[in-house]
């Protein structure tokens, strides 16, 4: 059965915990101040079940401006929202700021329950499903359901039940691959028990007896014991709401903010690459180095806000940013944020973690922004290959990417797989994994070339030059295991020629290059001399006493430059006789629909030991098409 987590949203007193306890039997409210005040101060949780197609967790929040610090931490893992509005107040300013909220964090299916519909007439509720329609225009809830629902008398709860059982449907599951992440959003002591956390699982699954770390304080702990909605399991997944006893942690060591994961498998950032969004409702501009508080997963801290590419941002606008935090938290590729002013404490902005480890930006350079929107692409691999580009010549690490992609190591093999065999990205280590990108690759190769042509040109009586004395050039932000890579890549392409420990240009090679470059003039020479009747490698090799491979490898040099033709393994032509060949052949098809071998020897004069390589070629260069033994011209190759 799926799991989903729902989250409630909207204005104080609009009856969001009525209407929860209604559709679960569960009061929400359990602290003794919110009995005493009527309204909810913390979150609340309850579930429900509908049997066949999905169990929900469901997130009370709070809904007045003083807690809407509160409400975030409650909704940044929900996966469905229920927006409740009471039919006889409509849409008011919490309405707004729950609805900015949600959008921010990404959430894209919900719910609209217009709650108290039994306090008004049919007429006025005609009229507040209008004024919540046209309020929910070019949101993600525009096509949502809207739901008249009375907590007191029950109407409407069996179609409300209905709705989120087919959106449940339609929504999809939190991903139960890679390393689990459970935000903590309440720390309780239980008698008997110990330190008891809660969340909702953000990713993998996680059991007892785990071995966690809690970040950002580095604490150790073992899970004793796991439960979903007051239920015993061995083990909790992605989309869960969780409760976690923990052993070997005080309850007031832990908060809210802090993340269970696996020991070792993430770590910790300061400093993130954002996609920034700020609301059309922004009080002000947006300015470079503004001063915010950051809202992710159950987080709050201050942040300041660099932009890169302008001085300011205007009210719905947005662009890429940097989030230097005020303090280390634990972040991933995809993860949703929302930003909200001090005075007044409103929400103006979020968006989206693009990279959580980013190298070094520079301010206002187009390199920064080509990276970045590689790395906002939706597309995995433009992702992938946009971290491994965005570290130029220091390359990353196959755990580096995991962390700062969020994929799991399976799904981040997959598609690396592709990436690798195109070359865009090149591994230059193979334990630990470290990849370039295409280009940063060649530049460090490039830089290698350089740093050689200096030495020699400095050194005009050396022939030589150390491996350890070129190493010691490699630039210094580089890895030192890369060298050995680069120069066997500088070697295959005819850059240097590698002696033991020594490395050499290939331009000293002058005597070799000499004679190879006069050798293939002379055969090109011979070639050309025998016009259509060319003589064969091992008559070429005799003539010139030369080893058959040499031969060969030299007319292949010819046929790259193309200043001769490889008609079969053994044979070569000149270019010149070949082509005059091949118009008589076209010629002939254009006078007469076939062509026997009879009629080829006829018009061209060649032997059968020639005859038969051209048939076969000019078959191959798609020239003619053979039929019996005969040939016909292709229209399309004229």
């Amino acid at each position: 059965m799926k799991h989903l987590i729902l989250g409630t949203a909207g204005h104080i007193d609009h009856g969001k915990s009525s209407l929860i306890k209604a559709l679960t039997g569960i009061d929400t409210d359990r602290l003794p101040e919110e009995k005493a005040r009527g309204i909810t101060i913390e979150l609340g949780f309850a579930h429900l079940e509908i049997p066949g197609r999905c169990h929900f967790g469901i997130v009370d929040v709070p809904g007045h401006e003083r807690f809407v610090r509160t409400m975030v931490a409650g909704v940044g893992g929900i996966d469905m929202v229920m927006l409740v509005i009471a039919a006889d107040e409509g849409v008011m300013p919490q309405t707004r700021e729950h609805l900015d909220i949600c959008q921010l964090l990404g959430v894209k299916n919900g719910i609209v329950a217009l709650t108290k519909s039994d306090l008004v007439e049919k007429e006025w509720l005609a009229l507040v499903r209008e004024e919540v329609k046209e309020f929910l225009s070019g949101s993600f809830l525009e096509n949502a359901p809207i739901i008249p629902v009375s907590a007191r008398t029950g109407a409407g709860l069996e179609d409300l039940v209905a709705e989120l059982g087919r959106l449940a449907v339609v929504t999809d599951q939190k991903r139960a691959d890679g390393p689990f992440r459970l935000p903590v959003d309440r720390v309780i002591t239980v008698p008997g028990f110990g330190t008891v956390v809660t969340g909702t699982m953000l990713s993998g699954k996680i059991a007892t007896n785990d071995e966690v770390e809690i970040l950002p304080r580095g604490l150790h702990a073992r899970v004793r014991g796991v439960q979903t909605h007051g239920a015993g399991r061995d083990q909790g997944s992605a989309g869960e709401r969780l409760a976690l006893n923990l052993q070997g942690v005080g309850h007031d060591e832990v908060r809210r903010g802090d993340v269970v994961v696996p020991r070792g498998a993430f770590r910790t950032t300061g400093l993130v690459d954002v996609r920034l969004e700020l609301l059309k409702s922004a009080p002000r501009k947006l300015k470079h180095r503004a001063r915010l508080r950051f809202h992710a997963a159950t987080y709050e801290i201050a942040a300041s806000v660099v932009l890169f590419n302008r001085s300011q941002l205007e009210p719905g606008e947005s662009d890429f940013a940097q989030l230097r935090l005020s303090q280390p938290v634990v972040l991933q590729n995809g993860d949703t944020f929302v930003l909200r002013s001090s005075s007044p404490a409103i929400t103006v902005g979020g968006g989206r973690i693009l990279d959580p480890f980013p190298p070094p930006r520079r301010r206002r350079t187009g390199e920064a922004v080509q990276l970045l929107e590689a790395v906002a692409a939706v597309d995995e691999a433009a992702t992938v290959s946009g971290m491994v580009a965005s570290n130029v010549l220091s390359g990353i690490s196959f755990s580096d990417l995991t962390q700062r992609t969020g994929y799991a190591p399976k799904r981040l093999e997959s598609v690396l797989t592709p990436l690798l065999a195109s070359g865009d990205i090149i591994q230059v280590c193979r334990e630990p994994k470290i990849y370039l990108s295409r280009t940063g690759f060649s530049s460090l190769c490039q830089v290698l070339a350089e740093e050689l042509a200096a030495f020699f040109s400095q050194n005009p009586l050396k022939d030589a030059m150390s491996k350890e004395e070129l190493k010691s050039r490699f630039p210094a932000r580089s890895d030192q295991r890369f060298f050995s890579y680069c120069i066997s890549a500088l070697e295959k392409s005819g850059t240097l020629v590698i002696d033991r420990e020594l490395v050499k240009p290939l331009q000293r090679q002058d005597r070799v290059a000499a004679a190879q470059q006069d050798m293939e003039q002379r055969i090109e020479s011979k070639l050309a001399s025998h016009g259509s009747e060319p003589p064969s490698i091992k008559e070429l090799a005799v003539f010139f006493d030369l080893p058959e491979k040499s031969a060969l490898e030299l007319l292949n040099r010819l046929a790259r430059s193309g200043r001769a033709v490889k008609v079969k393994s053994d044979l070569f032509y000149p270019p010149a006789p070949l082509a005059a060949i091949r118009d008589k052949v076209v010629a002939l098809l254009e006078q007469q629909s076939e062509m026997s071998p009879a009629d080829f020897r006829e018009v061209t004069g060649l032997s059968r030991k020639y005859m038969i390589p051209l048939l076969e070629y000019f078959d191959e260069q798609k020239l003619t098409i053979r039929s019996g033994d005969k040939r016909r011209l292709r229209r399309s190759s004229i």
